[in-house]
């Protein structure tokens, strides 16, 4: 007899073959069906969206969209903004450069003055980005060809301008957004109207820049003082640890950025709830391009009680929502206006 652990036939591993046998066709004959119409069901024919004719208003169209994923959140964004309008709730946005570069201060600004936001926070870039626009009319220069020329970042009047807001923010106890605010303000910025940190300054609101030490172009030139930046910036987050202490059924909005506005805002949620504030019915929302961890997470999950994301391009979320929201405040108005004539 041949050894088997030597044979080609008995090797470790060979494919075994099934049978036709072994695994006939199912017979599906006994299957269990049941009426399409006893089916839940997650989308409707209601929910569908439907094309406008050329002459529709802008509430037509909103009223338009399908009532499924972004659309849906658009509204419940809308909803809540409205809700936390009418309620005297806290809305508070927080962002990144890119909403300032991408042209959507207007939006927000148009917020502040109709007393909706009732505080800003941003980060160093933004907040750069926003000064430039406001006394030249320009920001976002071309890092990859200033970059091989020492050139990037060296703009004078931006490090001029920060360095005198965080010693006059430090010096004064005021931080660093309320002093650049009033910089600016002194400084009669030809375009002042696109700054949303004048907007916020000139309505007396809270407007809070929080910089990382070696992220901005400002860093960069020998006068601007890091103790003075540091220290001014350190009052800003004091001062949004109140704001977010007041955030009981308000809103957070985290616009545009993916790391530092997200930490911020769960530090400060940590000190309202160290101090024992009521934090019940937070709504947070986060805005921007793609799905981050550190916006989902300590923005949408940890703190609050309900956490909506909306992902797209900020020129077109942002104006879209404000539309909305404009909309329905609209509309919340007249109610108001004609309720106690009803009611005599």
């Amino acid at each position: 007899m041949a050894d088997q652990s030597t044979s080609p036939t008995a090797s470790v591993g060979a494919p075994h073959f099934l049978t036709r046998d072994q695994h006939k066709p199912y017979d599906l004959a006994a299957l269990k069906t049941y009426d399409l119409s006893s089916r839940p069901s997650k989308v409707f024919h209601d929910d569908l969206g439907r094309p406008v004719d050329a002459d529709a208003s802008a509430e037509d169209w909103l009223l338009s969209l399908p009532k499924q994923l972004a659309a849906t959140d658009i509204r419940r964004v809308t909803n809540h903004l409205c809700r936390a309008q009418r309620e005297g709730r806290t809305v508070a946005i927080a962002l990144g450069g890119h909403v300032i570069k991408t042209g959507c201060a207007p939006y927000l600004i148009d917020w502040i003055q109709r007393g909706l936001v009732k505080a800003v926070a941003m980060n160093g870039s933004a907040a750069i980005h926003d000064f430039e626009l406001a006394f030249a009319g320009k920001t976002s220069e071309n890092v990859a060809s200033q970059l091989p020329k020492g050139e990037f970042g060296m703009a004078r009047e931006t490090a001029d301008a920060f360095a005198v807001a965080a010693h006059n923010g430090a010096e004064n106890d005021i931080g660093l957004g309320w002093a650049l605010g009033r910089h600016m303000d002194e400084m009669a910025c030809p375009h002042d109207d696109s700054s949303l940190v004048l907007a916020a300054y000139r309505a007396g609101i809270p407007c809070t820049v929080h910089v990382a030490l070696g992220t901005d172009i400002v860093h960069m030139h020998p006068h601007v003082s890091g103790a003075a930046l540091g220290a001014a910036s350190l009052i800003d987050f004091r001062r949004l640890c109140s704001v977010v202490s007041s955030m009981a059924y308000g809103v957070w909005m985290n616009l545009g950025s993916a790391v530092i506005m997200p930490e911020v805002f769960v530090k400060a949620v940590s000190v309202a709830n160290n101090f024992g504030h009521n934090l019940d019915g937070l709504v947070t929302v986060n805005l921007d391009k793609q799905a981050q961890y550190r916006s989902r997470v300590n923005v949408l999950e940890r703190p609050s009680t309900e956490g909506i994301e909306l992902i797209g391009h900020h020129e077109i979320m942002l104006p879209l929502l404000h539309l909305a929201v404009t909309c329905q405040l609209a509309k919340q108005t007249v109610k108001e206006l004609t309720e106690p004539a009803h009611a005599a």
